[in-house]
Protein backbone atom coordinates (compact mmCIF):
# COMPACT_ATOMS: atom_id res chain seq x y z
CA UNK A 1 0.00 0.00 0.00
CA UNK A 2 1.28 3.48 -0.75
CA UNK A 3 1.89 5.93 2.05
CA UNK A 4 -1.23 7.55 3.40
CA UNK A 5 -4.33 6.10 4.94
CA UNK A 6 -5.24 2.49 5.53
CA UNK A 7 -8.95 1.81 5.86
CA UNK A 8 -9.37 -1.87 6.50
CA UNK A 9 -12.01 -4.31 7.69
CA UNK A 10 -10.75 -7.53 9.25
CA UNK A 11 -12.57 -10.78 9.92
CA UNK A 12 -11.78 -13.95 11.81
CA UNK A 13 -12.89 -16.70 9.43
CA UNK A 14 -12.92 -20.45 9.11
CA UNK A 15 -9.65 -21.40 7.43
CA UNK A 16 -10.22 -21.74 3.67
CA UNK A 17 -8.52 -24.38 1.58
CA UNK A 18 -5.23 -23.20 0.13
CA UNK A 19 -6.04 -25.22 -2.99
CA UNK A 20 -9.32 -23.33 -3.39
CA UNK A 21 -7.60 -19.96 -3.02
CA UNK A 22 -4.97 -20.89 -5.60
CA UNK A 23 -7.64 -22.23 -7.98
CA UNK A 24 -9.34 -18.81 -7.80
CA UNK A 25 -6.10 -17.18 -8.95
CA UNK A 26 -4.99 -15.89 -5.56
CA UNK A 27 -1.39 -14.74 -5.37
CA UNK A 28 0.62 -16.46 -2.62
CA UNK A 29 3.10 -14.59 -0.41
CA UNK A 30 5.13 -16.03 2.47
CA UNK A 31 5.59 -13.34 5.11
CA UNK A 32 7.65 -12.98 8.27
CA UNK A 33 6.94 -9.77 10.16
CA UNK A 34 8.77 -8.54 13.20
CA UNK A 35 7.46 -5.76 15.40
CA UNK A 36 9.86 -3.07 16.52
CA UNK A 37 9.99 -1.07 19.73
CA UNK A 38 7.94 2.09 19.23
CA UNK A 39 6.27 4.87 21.17
CA UNK A 40 2.78 4.40 22.62
CA UNK A 41 0.09 4.48 19.91
CA UNK A 42 2.53 3.60 17.13
CA UNK A 43 2.99 0.21 15.49
CA UNK A 44 6.30 -0.27 13.69
CA UNK A 45 7.40 -3.42 11.91
CA UNK A 46 9.72 -4.86 9.33
CA UNK A 47 8.55 -7.51 6.94
CA UNK A 48 10.26 -10.06 4.73
CA UNK A 49 7.95 -11.13 1.90
CA UNK A 50 8.68 -13.90 -0.57
CA UNK A 51 6.53 -14.06 -3.67
CA UNK A 52 7.23 -15.95 -6.88
CA UNK A 53 10.90 -16.39 -5.96
CA UNK A 54 11.49 -12.72 -5.19
CA UNK A 55 12.18 -11.40 -1.67
CA UNK A 56 11.13 -7.90 -0.66
CA UNK A 57 11.86 -6.15 2.65
CA UNK A 58 9.62 -3.38 3.96
CA UNK A 59 9.46 -1.07 6.97
CA UNK A 60 6.00 0.09 8.07
CA UNK A 61 4.83 2.56 10.70
CA UNK A 62 1.11 2.82 11.53
CA UNK A 63 -0.84 5.15 13.82
CA UNK A 64 -4.52 4.72 14.63
CA UNK A 65 -6.64 7.69 13.61
CA UNK A 66 -10.12 6.36 14.44
CA UNK A 67 -12.09 3.14 14.19
CA UNK A 68 -10.71 1.23 11.20
CA UNK A 69 -8.66 4.18 9.86
CA UNK A 70 -4.89 4.36 10.34
CA UNK A 71 -2.11 6.43 8.89
CA UNK A 72 0.43 4.19 7.21
CA UNK A 73 3.96 4.93 6.11
CA UNK A 74 5.45 1.96 4.29
CA UNK A 75 8.63 1.78 2.26
CA UNK A 76 10.77 -0.88 0.67
CA UNK A 77 14.15 -1.27 2.34
CA UNK A 78 17.36 -3.15 1.64
CA UNK A 79 18.46 -6.39 3.29
CA UNK A 80 21.07 -4.40 5.26
CA UNK A 81 18.42 -1.96 6.53
CA UNK A 82 16.13 -4.88 7.42
CA UNK A 83 18.92 -6.61 9.36
CA UNK A 84 19.80 -3.38 11.17
CA UNK A 85 16.16 -2.70 12.12
CA UNK A 86 15.77 -6.25 13.48
CA UNK A 87 18.10 -5.18 16.28
CA UNK A 88 15.22 -2.94 17.47
CA UNK A 89 12.75 -5.85 17.75
CA UNK A 90 10.13 -5.38 20.45
CA UNK A 91 11.23 -7.63 23.34
CA UNK A 92 7.65 -8.71 24.12
CA UNK A 93 6.95 -9.90 20.56
CA UNK A 94 7.92 -12.93 18.50
CA UNK A 95 8.12 -12.78 14.70
CA UNK A 96 4.82 -13.64 13.04
CA UNK A 97 4.97 -16.07 10.13
CA UNK A 98 2.02 -16.30 7.78
CA UNK A 99 1.03 -17.17 4.26
CA UNK A 100 -1.04 -14.50 2.54
CA UNK A 101 -3.29 -15.19 -0.41
CA UNK A 102 -4.48 -12.07 -2.26
CA UNK A 103 -7.67 -12.67 -4.23
CA UNK A 104 -9.31 -10.04 -6.43
CA UNK A 105 -13.09 -10.08 -6.87
CA UNK A 106 -15.89 -7.53 -7.37
CA UNK A 107 -13.36 -4.67 -7.50
CA UNK A 108 -11.87 -5.53 -4.10
CA UNK A 109 -8.69 -7.29 -3.03
CA UNK A 110 -9.32 -9.87 -0.33
CA UNK A 111 -6.24 -10.86 1.67
CA UNK A 112 -6.39 -14.20 3.47
CA UNK A 113 -3.75 -14.65 6.18
CA UNK A 114 -3.13 -18.27 7.18
CA UNK A 115 -0.95 -18.95 10.22
CA UNK A 116 0.92 -22.15 11.15
CA UNK A 117 -0.45 -22.03 14.72
CA UNK A 118 -4.13 -22.01 13.64
CA UNK A 119 -5.46 -25.13 11.95
CA UNK A 120 -9.11 -24.07 11.73
CA UNK A 121 -9.17 -20.28 11.36
CA UNK A 122 -7.55 -17.40 9.51
CA UNK A 123 -7.90 -13.67 8.91
CA UNK A 124 -9.58 -12.00 5.98
CA UNK A 125 -8.69 -8.34 5.37
CA UNK A 126 -10.31 -5.99 2.88
CA UNK A 127 -8.95 -2.49 2.22
CA UNK A 128 -11.62 0.10 1.54
CA UNK A 129 -11.85 3.61 0.11
CA UNK A 130 -14.00 4.85 3.01
CA UNK A 131 -14.86 3.54 6.50
CA UNK A 132 -18.52 3.04 5.55
CA UNK A 133 -17.85 1.45 2.14
CA UNK A 134 -19.81 -1.72 1.52
CA UNK A 135 -18.33 -4.82 -0.07
CA UNK A 136 -19.40 -8.41 -0.64
CA UNK A 137 -17.91 -11.27 1.35
CA UNK A 138 -17.01 -14.05 -1.10
CA UNK A 139 -19.53 -16.94 -1.00
CA UNK A 140 -16.95 -19.51 0.08
CA UNK A 141 -15.92 -17.51 3.19
CA UNK A 142 -17.36 -18.50 6.58
CA UNK A 143 -17.07 -15.47 8.87
CA UNK A 144 -16.68 -16.23 12.57
CA UNK A 145 -16.49 -12.60 13.70
CA UNK A 146 -15.77 -9.05 12.54
CA UNK A 147 -12.56 -8.21 14.44
CA UNK A 148 -11.82 -4.91 12.68
CA UNK A 149 -11.62 -3.02 15.97
CA UNK A 150 -10.72 -5.87 18.33
CA UNK A 151 -7.20 -5.30 19.71
CA UNK A 152 -6.93 -9.03 20.49
CA UNK A 153 -6.88 -9.89 16.79
CA UNK A 154 -4.16 -7.62 15.49
CA UNK A 155 -0.96 -9.17 14.17
CA UNK A 156 0.83 -7.22 16.91
CA UNK A 157 -1.32 -8.97 19.54
CA UNK A 158 -0.52 -12.31 17.89
CA UNK A 159 3.20 -11.46 18.09
CA UNK A 160 2.86 -10.81 21.84
CA UNK A 161 0.84 -14.01 22.31
CA UNK A 162 3.44 -16.06 20.40
CA UNK A 163 6.21 -14.62 22.60
CA UNK A 164 4.27 -15.61 25.73
CA UNK A 165 3.97 -19.27 24.67
CA UNK A 166 7.52 -19.73 23.39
Amino acid sequence: MPNGLEIERKFLIEKPSEELLLSLGAKKKVIVQTYLSAEQGVSARVRKTECEGKIIFTHTVKRKISGIVRSEDEKEITLDEYTRLLSFSAPDCAPVEKVRYAYSNSGFIYEFDLFPFWQDRAFLEVELSAPDASFPIPDFVQVISDVSEDKNYTNHALARWLKSIL
